[in-house]
């Protein structure tokens, strides 16, 4: 006898003669395949992981680093590998397995179109995966755990790859409004959501949503406590957070929000980063969003536990200082 969510059940796999790993099963309250832990005690969706990963970042000029920590210990980041091409302000995402970083901008301020991926638990140097269908920064991504959508990067345009499936992104739909600024995304693996931004000579805080399955345009989900741009975003026990940016007149923002994915309104408050960035990036393992600086001149790593609303309490210390890397996790 098996449990799933609790309640006891005949399960479709025998445990009993496997000694590590974890089994994917249907999990028939979200409608999805999801990972159980070896003791039953709860499913990690396909898209987080234990392992942290910052990939590429603006120094001068931009770098091809990719960084990595353990979300669920506190400590200093480490050295993974380097991406096929140096840049910052790329799209990332990941199905637990392989992450992928997509776009961003290169030497000479160039943007580029390069999608990248690596094997999250396999320290070592990306490999090329395919192109986006335009090039573009300050891009957000997001998945399911089987496709992965990029979004905006200056313009309307969303674009989808089949995670598992190295080749060239396809075109998914449009956004309400062309927007850049708009780092990272968040995902309940149904629902995908991108924030903030700056659509043209002022920034938004305009919300957009799409469903991930299903190529079309956005719609409006609702508005963030702030206008402001150059945000990260992340997810995690159905909760997406908005983080950081800055925003006119007042500069860096340590503010973070948070919205129910599945839910369409307005963010409410989170709490507060320790220091006011821009260009964060972030990533989560489903319970702990982890936070490194961007802009702020620091190399410090905060974290936050999603369930619980509060500020952001120190984690440790990137091993390079960057601004505009984009966040995954894996296992």
């Amino acid at each position: 006898m098996r449990k799933i969510n609790g309640v006891p059940v005949e399960a479709h796999t025998d445990l009993s003669n496997l000694t590590g790993g974890e089994v994917l099963k249907w999990d028939a309250d979200s409608g999805k395949m999801a990972w159980e832990d070896q003791d039953s005690t709860g499913y990690l969706p396909l898209w987080y992981g234990g392992r942290g990963l910052f990939m590429g970042g603006y120094t001068t000029p931009p770098i091809n680093n990719i960084q990595y920590i353990t979300i669920s210990s506190t400590g200093n980041a480490l050295d993974f590998g380097d991406l096929t091409v140096a840049r910052y302000t790329g799209g990332s995402l990941s199905n637990t397995t392989r992450g992928v970083f997509g776009g961003g901008r290169g030497s000479a301020s160039a943007n580029r179109n390069v999608i990248d991926y690596i094997t999250v638990s396999t320290t070592g140097n990306a490999t090329d995966f395919g192109d986006l269908t335009r090039s573009g920064s300050g891009i957000g991504g997001f998945s399911s755990g089987v496709r992965g959508v990029f979004t905006a990067g200056a313009s309307d345009t969303m674009d989808y790859i089949t995670i598992a499936t190295a080749g060239n992104a396809i075109d998914f739909g449009n956004l309400v409004q062309s927007r850049s600024e708009t780092n990272g995304g968040m995902s309940n693996g149904t629902r995908g959501i991108i924030s903030g931004g700056e659509p043209s000579a002022s920034l938004t805080s305009d919300m957009e949503y799409i469903t991930i399955a299903s190529t079309g345009n956005s719609t409006s989900f609702g508005d963030l406590t702030l206008a402001r741009g150059a945000t990260t975003a992340t997810d995690g026990d159905g909760r997406g957070l908005t983080i950081g940016g800055y925003s006119s007149g007042s500069g860096y923002q340590n503010i973070i929000d948070y919205v129910t994915i599945s839910t369409t309104g307005n963010a409410t408050d989170f709490g507060d980063m320790t220091t006011g960035s821009q260009n964060c990036s972030s990533c989560s393992n489903n319970t702990r969003a982890v936070i490194p600086a961007g802009s702020s001149a620091t190399s410090t790593i905060e974290y936050v536990t999603i369930a619980s609303t509060g500020n952001a309490t120190d984690f440790g210390d990137m091993e390079t200082n960057v601004s505009g890397a984009a966040g995954l996790s894996g296992d």
